[in-house]
């Protein structure tokens, strides 16, 4: 059976040269080949002894998610479907800034939560991505963007300097694949990235913020969106489960293992629905004693969701109520929206084995 090395993260390639043969070392070298070069074929990675290399022709494969389709926006901002088979696609977003380029990454096919204001929810849910398919984003993206060239390129040239969970899905629901992909970004001999720079953002699956913890402690971003648990129960039904007082207390406990002395919440103004100076009042009195900093999304539309953004007024006076209070408070710039590239917009192509979708056209009918 063939293996993806993709799949692997340093211990896993030392472990996999130990059981051919090789000694542990290959390992930082195939690292090097694979993730800063960005090289798929062994026959290229010049300083391996040809034994090796034709030991890894046979038995491996370094295996990626096919482009479906690479479309730029006006501001820059560049979108990719990409193909993980089976009729299922995914959506990987670039962002280029003056001094940083950030790259939103999917976790999953599709999403379980439906949180009701994300397009992903909308399309169901079909599987958990493997650690290839979601390292395989970022390869990607540092080869295709166009500024990882040559052999063993450097960190400095990377293109892709900051990494958000974001994208499809849940992360902490597929925690061991996202946490070995997480490992990988952080690996010196593969894309040296600093814990400060990756961020993983969840809707609040508690257990699993204490496992990231413990296992793997990146920035940690949390999508609250509602200052109650009533509010939030129907715009994040996974409050249900996990309620409000249970995810600030799981934040307490993540603080002192965080690369940064925050969290930060994530909050989409939705027109009339969590937007009044009342709900950035009650903010306000539910985080006083969790160290945070707020991150304001505009919402961005989709086909049939039902919800309208916040005025700009409103958004305004929101975070300026927040800021009196001594809350660090930044609006979201939306970014690739006119290729469906922006917040809660990603779609891909999803065949949702939980009827979702199904269920949400019966419901519309009724």
């Amino acid at each position: 059976m063939t293996i993806n090395l993709l799949n692997y993260d340093g211990k896993g390639l030392a472990d996999l040269c130990t059981g051919i043969g090789e000694k542990p070392f290959r390992a930082k070298q195939l690292l090097h080949w694979i993730h800063q070069s960005g090289t798929a074929d062994f026959a290229a990675m010049s300083d391996l002894a040809k034994s090796l290399r034709e030991k890894l022709a046979a038995m491996a494969v370094i295996e990626l998610p096919q482009i479906t389709s690479d479309h730029v926006a006006a501001d820059g901002t560049r979108k990719w479907l990409l193909s993980v088979g089976s009729g299922n696609g995914i959506e990987t977003v670039f962002i280029p800034e003056a001094n940083r380029g950030t790259l939103c990454v999917s976790s999953q096919v599709g999403c379980a939560l439906a949180c009701t204001f994300c397009s992903t929810g909308k399309q169901g849910f079909n599987r958990n991505l493997t650690v290839a398919e979601i390292i395989g984003q970022l390869w990607i993206a540092n080869k295709t963007v166009g500024l990882n060239t040559g052999d063993h390129a450097s960190h400095a040239n990377r293109v892709v300097t900051n990494v958000v969970m974001m994208g499809m899905g849940e992360p902490l629901a597929n925690f061991d694949n996202v946490v070995t992909a997480l490992d990988i970004m952080l690996d010196d001999h593969a894309y040296g990235l600093s814990r400060r720079r990756v961020t993983v953002s969840t809707s609040g699956l508690v257990p699993a913020i204490d496992r990231l913890r413990e296992r793997c402690p990146v920035a940690l971003a949390i999508s609250l969106h509602a200052p109650n648990d009533a509010l939030r129960d129907q715009l994040v039904p996974i409050n249900k489960k996990y309620p409000i007082k249970e995810l600030l207390a799981a934040c307490q406990r993540y603080l002192p293992s965080a690369p940064r002395d925050f969290i930060t919440f994530e909050y989409v103004m939705l027109d009339g629905v969590n937007d009044s100076t009342a709900h950035a009042r009650e903010l306000i009195k539910l985080v006083q004693d969790v160290p945070c900093k707020f991150n304001l999304i505009p919402f961005n539309s989709f086909p049939g969701s039902g919800f309208k953004r916040s005025s700009a007024e409103a958004v305004r006076i929101f975070r300026e109520i927040l800021m009196q209070a001594g809350l660090v408070t930044t609006v979201r710039k939306t970014r690739g929206d006119d290729i469906a590239a922006a917040c809660g917009q990603l779609a891909g192509q999803v065949k949702d084995k939980t009827r979702r979708t199904a269920n949400l056209k019966t419901e519309a009918m009724q």
